[in-house]
């Protein structure tokens, strides 16, 4: 498990790569809430926007997640409780009036990069 990547995967990458040529500037693996030890992938803390961009293997991924045939106990719990601790983070990122962007791996960056383009754009405090 040592040699996967916690941050800078080519997903976070691509997606950022977009996000920085239209000239979005954000804060990358950072703690949305400085006293929440949680941090996310991309974060733009003017908007209160905070992006994860999961693994399908880490995360259980409807679509791509395969149950490993050896330890499955192990992984069985450990996919379970990163999940639930997906959940925990939304609800206390709400809570604490941030916008949550959760997305696969697997996605079309372009597609996650618009989305997460529209909704600085529409919670950014000079806009409007």
């Amino acid at each position: 498990m040592q040699a996967n990547r916690g941050r800078d995967t080519e997903p976070e990458l691509l997606v950022r790569r977009l996000l920085h040529a239209e000239g979005f500037r954000y804060r990358v693996n950072h703690r949305p809430v400085s006293e929440l030890r949680r941090t996310a992938d991309i974060v733009f803390t003017r908007a209160k926007v905070a992006v994860f961009i999961d693994g399908c293997f880490w995360h259980g991924c409807p679509e791509h997640y395969q149950r490993p045939t050896t330890n499955r106990d192990y992984w069985d719990t450990k996919v379970a409780r990163n999940r639930e601790r997906d959940g925990e983070t939304n609800r206390m990122l709400i809570e604490a009036g941030w916008s949550v962007i959760r997305r696969w791996e697997h996605e079309d960056p372009r597609a996650v990069a618009d989305e997460i383009e529209q909704e600085v754009m529409r919670r950014r405090p000079d806009a409007g």
